[in-house]
C-alpha cells in the first residue's frame, strides 16, 4: 500500500479533475440535506472550502433553514484541536494561519453535535484521508470525550478509493455525504 504522503498527492489531483467534472456539486450535495437528519437548533461544524476542496456552502444554506446553528473551525494552535465558534451576524470569516477562511477569536465558541469534514480521500470503511496536521483527528477526539458527535465527511464521490492506510490515532468517519446522497459506515450510540 502506498505511503499517505503518496496517496495525498494523488489524492489531490484526483479531486481537481473531480471539481472540473462536477461543476453542480454543490447543488447536487445540497439536495440531500434532509438525509443528514439534523434537529431544530443542532450545531453543525461546518467548513469554508478551499478551491477544489468539496464545497458544501449550498448544503449548509439548507440546514440552516431547517433551523440548525453553523459554527466555523478555528485553527488555535499547531499541534492542537480546531476551536469552533459561532457566526457572528455582520462579521465575516477571516483569511488564518494556513490560508483557510476561519473565525475570528472572539466569536463565541460552540460546541458541534455534527461535524461535517473535508477530505482527500475515503474508503468503504469509512476511513479518511486527510490534509496531514492531525486537526480533525484532535478535534473529533476531543469532542467525543464530552458528548456524541456524528462525523460526516463531505467529498465527491469520485474521492473513494479502495483502502486508505490508517493508524491508531486515525479517525474514522461515521458517514460521507456526496453528491450522490449519504453513505453510513458504523453504528453510532447516537
Amino acid at each position: 500500500m502506498a505511503d499517505k504522503t503518496e496517496l495525498r498527492k494523488a489524492a489531490r489531483a484526483r479531486r481537481e479533475d473531480l471539481a472540473r467534472a462536477v461543476p453542480d456539486f454543490a447543488a447536487r450535495l445540497a439536495t440531500h440535506a434532509n438525509a443528514l437528519a439534523i434537529a431544530p437548533g443542532e450545531v453543525v461544524g461546518a467548513y469554508a472550502a478551499l478551491p477544489h476542496e468539496a464545497d458544501p456552502h449550498l448544503l449548509l444554506k439548507q440546514l440552516v433553514s431547517r433551523g440548525a446553528t453553523l459554527a466555523f473551525p478555528r485553527v488555535h494552535a499547531k499541534g492542537q484541536p480546531l476551536v469552533f465558534h459561532h457566526r457572528k451576524p455582520g462579521r465575516e470569516l477571516v483569511r488564518g494561519a494556513f490560508g483557510i477562511l476561519e473565525p475570528a477569536a472572539d466569536w463565541p465558541v460552540a460546541h458541534p453535535g455534527v461535524l461535517l469534514v473535508p477530505l482527500l480521500a475515503f474508503d468503504g470503511a469509512g476511513h479518511r484521508l486527510g490534509y496531514g496536521g492531525g486537526f480533525y483527528d484532535r478535534t473529533i477526539e476531543m469532542l467525543r470525550s464530552s458528548s456524541e458527535t456524528r462525523v460526516i465527511g463531505v467529498a465527491y464521490a469520485g474521492q473513494e478509493v479502495e483502502a486508505v492506510p490508517h493508524e491508531p490515532h486515525d479517525i474514522a468517519v461515521d458517514a460521507v455525504l456526496t453528491e450522490d446522497g449519504l453513505r453510513g459506515f458504523r453504528v453510532s450510540s447516537r
